[in-house]
Parts: C-alpha cells; structure tokens; sequence
C-alpha cells in the first residue's frame, strides 16, 4: 500500500494541468499555422516596363575572334586565353573544347609580354574549329595588372605550317 503524501498528490495533478496545457499550445499553434499558411493570394501584376525591355539578365558575352564563337564556348575559350597568355606560364599552346557544341580551338603566346599604354600585352595565333570548317587568327590581348585579358586586335592569319 502506498503513502499518501499530500504534497506528491498536489505536484502530480499540477504537473498533469501542465503537460495537457503544453499539449493544448502546441495544437493550438499547430492549427494556427496550418489554417494561415495557405492564406496567400497572388495577383497578376501588368509590367511597368514595356516588353521588349529585358531586364535582370546577363547580357551574352560576345567574342571578339569571331561571330560563331558565342556563349559557353567563348567562356571556354577565353579561359584558355587567360592561362596561354599568362606570363609566369610555360608559353605553351593552351586547347580548349565544348562537348556540347563540338566547338573548340587553342591558343598559343606568341613572343614575350609588353607594356603598351600602360597594359600588359602579349600576341597571340588562335586556331578554331567549328566542325568541319576551321578559323586561324592572329593577334594581340591586353590586362592590366591581374585583370582578365581583352583581345585588342585581331586578323585572320595563315595556318601554320
């Protein structure tokens, strides 16, 4: 037989009082949040800027070597320049191809690095290939101090022999 202990009965009705009241809150903003969540509406909204206005886009980067080289494969392409023009590299020839596109080309440094206006440049001859047709430029790239290169010049040249 147990002791009845009127202090242990006292704490036991009140801690059943609590635990049924922290069960009722948490249904209770259980329910809240249910019924208010799909409380949105959305109105179509006409544009303040006319249509033909694009806005929060990137603008397509276009290449200066040649019109077809657009997109992903002027990324490629302009990475590889980066590194075959850099001047701390080897001067090795640096290739670059799209799988996607079947686009690809390399590029080679010609000669050392120069200053010209108070850039770094460094020619260049760039071989592209756009399937069955290929494309051999010369020319010469430009940065200024770790920036990115950018093409100054650039002419059709004669592939190599």
């Amino acid at each position: 037989m147990e002791l009845c202990d009127p202090y242990m009965a006292r704490e036991r009705r009140i801690g059943k009082k609590a635990a049924a009241g922290r069960s009722l809150s948490f249904a209770a903003i259980l329910a809240a949040g249910l019924a208010t969540g799909g409380c949105t509406i959305s109105f179509p909204m006409m544009s303040l800027i006319p249509s033909s206005e694009t806005t929060g886009s990137i603008a397509q980067q276009v290449s200066p070597l040649s019109s077809k080289l657009e997109g992903e494969d002027w990324r490629r392409a302009k990475a590889a320049l980066n590194t075959a023009l850099d001047p701390t590299g080897n001067g090795a020839p640096v290739a670059w191809s799209n799988p996607e596109t079947a686009v690809r080309g390399s590029f080679a440094p010609v000669g050392q690095a120069f200053v010209k206006k108070d850039e770094l440049c460094r020619g260049f001859i760039a071989a592209l290939s756009f399937g069955s047709k290929e494309e051999w430029l010369q020319g010469a790239a430009c940065r200024v101090g770790s920036e990115e290169w950018t093409v100054q010049e650039v002419q059709p040249a004669q592939r190599p022999s």
